[in-house]
């Protein structure tokens, strides 16, 4: 092979490179600017400001990830073999310690600007008079206990666990306050009511997870983690495991029923009705 056929193979693969590097920047700008793929709308004020959190890093981001593609794309193309001299350097110390600094600044700056919706999801408690519901998950299902119409939630004993006998949670019979908890194996929530969410596990870790809530929490074992939510759209929610959880890890789903005031009260009546016929 003569030098002239070698120099015009490696300008090749170089222009070839280069070329998949504009065509995979455009593509990838376009999908995330189409929204081929995207989340459903929030149904929560907190939901909203996770959204514009994402955004916000998702552009400043973005930009980074165009320049620094298209640069690449275009050293790549520049520096193509046609039979120039090779040259070296060892980098420059002072545009590694600017670009380490501004990587820093942007991350802490997204980092502050997202400290208020951190806070209102892990920091700051329900407001007075939520309602509290119980979150449990076990492999591989889950399951939510209300609090009747005293407001307390009965005793529970690990040794009174069994599903089969329709005591899922190990609730005390024996404890006054469980005559009239509530247990479902979907949740529902009256819709512009604060809801308090009491999680926890009985077994392995779980993660409690409804996208349009845009809420997601670990179940830890031994643990109960409080979050809360206030949904503004009634309708029915998919709620899923999204910790790794054993073989039907998939099948750990459920749903989320955000109704009206009225339609939550009913189904709350027909719950202790049922509860009354036992």
């Amino acid at each position: 092979m003569t030098r002239k056929s070698e120099e015009q193979g490696s300008a090749a693969v170089a222009v070839t490179l280069a070329t998949f590097l504009v065509i995979f920047t455009v593509v990838t700008v376009y999908l995330f600017l189409a929204k081929i793929w995207w989340f459903p709308a929030p149904i929560t004020q907190f939901g909203t400001q996770i959204d514009d959190q994402f955004h916000r890093t998702l552009v400043i981001t973005g930009i980074v990830f165009v320049l620094a593609q298209l640069g690449l794309a275009l050293v790549i193309f520049r520096s193509r073999d046609h039979g120039q001299q090779v040259s070296f350097f060892e980098g420059n110390s002072t545009m590694e310690f600017v670009w380490t600094l501004a990587t820093i600044i942007m991350f802490v700056g997204l980092g502050l600007y997202g400290e208020h919706a951190w806070a209102e999801a892990h920091f700051q408690g329900a407001a007075p008079g939520a309602i509290q519901v119980e979150v449990t998950g076990q492999q591989f299902t889950w399951n939510f206990r209300y609090a009747g119409p005293d407001g307390k939630f009965g005793a529970t004993r690990p040794e009174l666990v069994s599903a089969s006998t329709g005591n899922p949670l190990g609730v005390d019979p024996k404890d006054p306050s469980s005559k009239d908890d509530v247990v479902s194996p979907v949740m529902y929530a009256p819709v512009g009511h604060e809801v308090e969410l009491l999680i926890r596990t009985q077994d392995v870790t779980h993660s409690f997870y409804v996208r349009e809530l845009r809420l997601k929490q670990d179940a830890v074992p031994g643990m109960v983690i409080h979050m809360h939510f206030d949904a503004l759209d009634p309708g029915q929610y998919e709620i899923v495991c999204a910790e790794l959880c054993g073989l039907g890890h998939y099948k750990m789903r459920t749903f989320l029923n955000v109704v009206s005031q009225a339609e939550f009260d009913k189904w709350m009546s027909d719950q202790e009705t049922a509860l009354q016929q036992q």
